[in-house]
């Protein structure tokens, strides 16, 4: 699909000279005649044609190429073409998909005096079927090689000699939040954001390197010819600072952060799927940890992979079987020195595994979206205890960010309220800075709806994330609970304390209480009520109760509350 090679390019570019009114000697001079002929020729010809200087602007260009290109800026063109001044030599070939869905086959030939494009519209002969193979291995969006490309060139990696491969490694490029932003600003957007990521490590890379569009918002790289892994991780660092630094795009500043898994091939028993497979094991590894943005797969990642596969194998198994259960907390008012409520724990004891701390599978049911039907029974569980409860004691119960995203989140509330008979005002919802997060707004939509069914809603670890006062005057919390770990450290670090002080005065001024969580000392509960706390929850009050101890607990609760604070207030 290239130009016809009568077409003498050099003779374009030189300054021609007009023959006389009569005639002359011009029109007998073979080298002016065969210009005069070339210059029709590429003025007639049907393909799309431009010469580029030494320069990189275009000097000249055919009614085909201006018919096809003319309403593209020119500098916007020659970037949509993949036009790279610093390439002297060779012919780079490539389809372009244009926003008019034609598709052009673009031939880019360097020669002594600049360049020369050639464009053949294809887009009927794509139609017909023709070309289909070379434009199904192009990925339509980045322009890049796809998925398909990729596993050939890697199986053909894996075929090289041992000392080929030890040079050789594998780069899966992830970002991170890039549904949030193709949900929240669109996918005009998202799908331009895409580009530019491509744009960017294309220029990380070197002409040896394979660079691909895997799938969605993930790119691969294979990287050969360097002594690895210090060349990838070289690499992987340079993408990750590179990724992460702001986008502009139509007129919204946006920021992501990429994730890179590396993988070696000098093992010979491994085939295209294993490497890839320990690229993405590396690329989960590098998200879970998150402080470098990258990894270098090893062994016990595959392991720890498969020990995961198993817990959540179990965990569906549990939900199912009804392995899971609660237990409660009591939340205490210091002024009354009375139990104000309870805090919802989910516990599990797994047959085989014993008890599992929810540390190490709530995240995976976050993750695998287990967490919204076991989220429903904790809510139903929750409201049918309580209401069992005598007098009018509190309920709170733990709702993350995944469950927010369930429209039907206040429809469940509603009926769990219906079946226990649950008065509103005594069921509080905990959810964290992450729910708030929501670009959309559609968080606080859902908040304002669960308000208006009278329910409480409460602030959860309050300090340990972006801790924005935006949060509390959009919408009014009933509660911000203190984390832990600011509670149990203010002893030792005058900041936490501080922290504690700061945010307790700030529930007062906004009219919200304030409860330190994880108090299990005197002196920490002196320090918490001291600091303008107004509830405490934790061991020194009480480790959770299951449900049949709540009672004995209440008739109770007078003597240990006092006993518990006798000293410290």
């Amino acid at each position: 699909m290239g130009v016809v090679s009568v077409i003498r390019t050099d003779d374009l570019l030189e300054p021609q000279v007009s023959g006389s009114a009569s005639g002359g000697a011009a029109d007998h001079d073979p080298s002016q005649r065969t210009a005069q002929l070339t210059l029709a020729a590429f003025m007639a010809i049907d393909i799309g044609l431009a010469l580029i200087s030494p320069d990189g602007e275009i000097v000249m260009t055919n009614p085909t190429f201006d018919l096809a290109f003319g309403a593209i800026p020119r500098d916007q063109l020659l970037s949509r073409f993949g036009f790279d001044p610093s390439c002297d030599d060779g012919k780079a070939s490539r389809p372009i998909i244009f926003p008019d869905e034609r598709t052009y086959w673009i031939d880019i030939t360097a020669f002594t005096g600049g360049w020369l494009i050639s464009a053949a519209d294809i887009s009927e002969r794509l139609r017909q079927g023709i070309a289909g193979v070379e434009l199904s291995r192009i990925d339509r969006l980045t322009q890049l090689a796809n998925r398909l490309v990729f596993h050939e060139r890697l199986a053909d990696l894996l075929t090289q000699p041992a000392e080929v491969r030890r040079d050789a490694a594998v780069l899966t490029i992830d970002l991170d939040r890039f549904k949030a932003i193709n949900d929240t600003l669109g996918r005009t957007i998202g799908d331009a954001l895409l580009c530019l990521v491509a744009k960017r490590i294309s220029s990380a890379l070197t002409p040896s390197d394979v660079l691909a569009r895997l799938e969605a918002d993930e790119f691969g790289v294979i990287q050969t010819g360097r002594d690895q892994p210090e060349a990838a991780v070289i690499l992987a660092k340079r993408l990750v600072d590179l990724l992460s630094r702001p986008y502009l795009l139509e007129g919204q500043l946006i920021n992501v952060s990429a994730f890179v898994g590396i993988a070696l091939v000098s093992d010979d028993e491994l085939d295209v799927d294993g490497v890839l497979k320990n690229a993405e094991l590396a690329l989960h590894r590098a998200k879970q940890e998150r402080y470098a943005g990258y990894r270098v797969f090893e062994s016990a990642m595959d392991e720890s992979m498969r020990a995961r596969r198993a817990l959540e194998t179990d965990l569906r198994r549990a939900l199912a079987l009804r392995e899971f259960s609660l237990v409660y907390q009591p939340q205490v008012n210091l002024q009354s020195r009375r139990v104000a409520g309870f805090e919802a724990l989910l516990r599990w004891r797994c047959p085989t595994r014993g008890p599992v701390s929810p540390l190490d599978f709530i995240p995976i049911a976050e993750e695998t979206g287990i967490i919204g039907p076991i989220g429903e029974w904790v809510l139903r569980t929750a409201c049918r205890d309580a209401a069992s409860w005598p007098g009018d004691y509190t309920v709170a119960v733990n709702i993350s960010a995944i469950q927010f995203t369930n429209r039907s989140l206040v429809a469940t509330v509603v009926s769990a309220l219906a079946d226990s008979g649950l008065d509103p005002r005594r069921l509080e919802l905990e959810i964290t800075e992450s729910v708030m997060l929501d670009a959309r707004g559609n968080a606080l939509a859902v908040l304002q709806q669960l308000r208006g069914l009278g329910v409480r809603v409460s602030l959860d670890d309050f300090g340990t994330g972006y801790s924005s006062l935006g949060y509390l005057r959009s919408f009014p919390f009933d509660k911000i609970k203190i984390d832990q770990s600011f509670v149990r450290e203010a002893s030792d670090d005058r900041g936490n304390r501080a922290i504690v002080r700061a945010i307790a005065s700030l529930g007062a001024s906004l009219g919200m209480a304030t409860v330190a969580e994880g108090v299990e000392t005197e002196d920490q509960l002196a320090r918490v009520a001291a600091d303008g706390c107004t509830d405490v929850q934790g061991y020194l009050i009480s480790r959770p109760l299951p449900p049949g101890d709540i009672e004995h607990f209440l008739a109770e609760s007078r003597n240990v509350i006092d006993a518990a604070t006798e000293v410290s207030l």
